[in-house]
This record gives structure tokens, sequence and C-alpha cells, in this order.
């Protein structure tokens, strides 16, 4: 049985917002990112926020039509340049003023990012705890990775705990480069997928 996907609008936001918030509560990332688990509890959805924000002005989201995972891409151009100096901090400032570690992460995540090279960057995935493990994550990057394959498009992300890197293998795609250590946190792997024929 296939899983039926849709983009989601400026309507799913708030959707988008608890699936994504609920999936990475818990992650190895987030934890480092915002240490306090209250303070995670509270603060957290500010971030999953403020990205789906950014996805949905710059990118795509697809959401599957019963509402219960997500997946935030975002197409990068051969001749993007670096990153955006100032989006660190204006993040962290909207985010959580005095966690330097909200504006950490986007400095490091994009230092490492492939430059020169068109691709589709999936930025988050999640899917409802609840959901998790029945192949709705699969569906979601398939749809897209069929895509890469049709255009001759590469496709990048950020595996941000080992199980989540090992799906991604399945996937086609491979560790691209160093791992990303953040300090005295976890680890991060940049994984890249070339097109397949």
């Amino acid at each position: 049985m296939g899983v039926a996907i849709r983009t989601a609008g400026e309507e799913d936001r708030e959707l988008v917002v608890r699936l994504l918030d609920a999936a990475f509560q818990d992650d190895p990332v987030s934890g480092w990112v915002f240490p306090g688990e209250e303070h995670r509890r509270t603060t957290h959805p500010r971030l999953m926020a403020a990205f789906t924000d950014i996805v949905l002005a710059h990118g795509r989201i697809d959401v599957t039509e019963d509402g219960t995972a997500c997946a935030l891409w975002m197409s990068v151009p051969a001749e993007a340049h670096g990153q955006d100096e100032e989006g660190p901090v204006r993040l962290r400032e909207a985010v959580d003023p005095g966690n330097e570690r909200v504006e950490q992460i986007g400095r490091l995540t994009a230092a490492i990012h492939p430059e020169g090279r068109a691709h589709e960057y999936l930025w988050m995935i999640a899917a409802a705890p609840w959901r998790q493990g029945e192949g709705l994550g699969t569906a979601l990057i398939s749809s897209v990775l069929d895509r890469c394959d049709e255009e001759g498009v590469a496709a990048y992300l950020e595996a941000s705990s080992a199980r989540s890197r090992h799906l991604y293998e399945r996937l086609g795609f491979e560790i691209e480069g160093d791992p990303l250590d953040l300090p005295d946190g976890p680890r991060m792997w940049p994984m890249w997928r070339e097109p397949r024929g």
C-alpha cells in the first residue's frame, strides 16, 4: 500500500511544527542544542517553528495525507555561495537569545555543506512517534529521490543519529567527508547521494 503525499502550505504550519517538535525532542542534536530537559521542552518548539517558516518561504515541505509525517526540502543550486553570515545570529535572537548553541549548530552544519553542486537538501524529516518505523519517512524521501534520479540531481542531508544514518544508507546515501563532532556533543554525518541512472 502506497503512502499518499502532498505539498504542505501555510495552513499546515502548526501541524509541521508539532511533528518536528515531537520527533526531535529526544534527538541527540536537539539535546545538545537545548541541554536542559525543561528548557528544551519549552524552547525547542520555537526552533522547529523557525525552521518550518524558512522552508515554507524558500523550499518545500511534503506531508503525508494523514498528517503523521513530514519532510523539509531545500533546492540548492550549484552556484549557491556559502552561508548567510547573519542567518544563525537572527535564528538565535528569534529562538533563544542566550543560547549560543542555536547559532553554533547553524554555523557548523553550514561549514560542512557541499558547495558547487546542485542538490536537494533534506533539512529535516519527522514522523509522529507512534508512527515511526512504519516506512513513512522512507516514502517521503523516496518520492523526492525518484524525481532526483529522473532529473539527474543529487541529494544531501546530515544524519543526527546512527539509526537515521543506517536508514539513509539503505536509500543510497553515502558519508560525505568527515563526520561533524559537536563540541562536547554528539556526532552528525554529512551524507550525499548521486542520482541513479
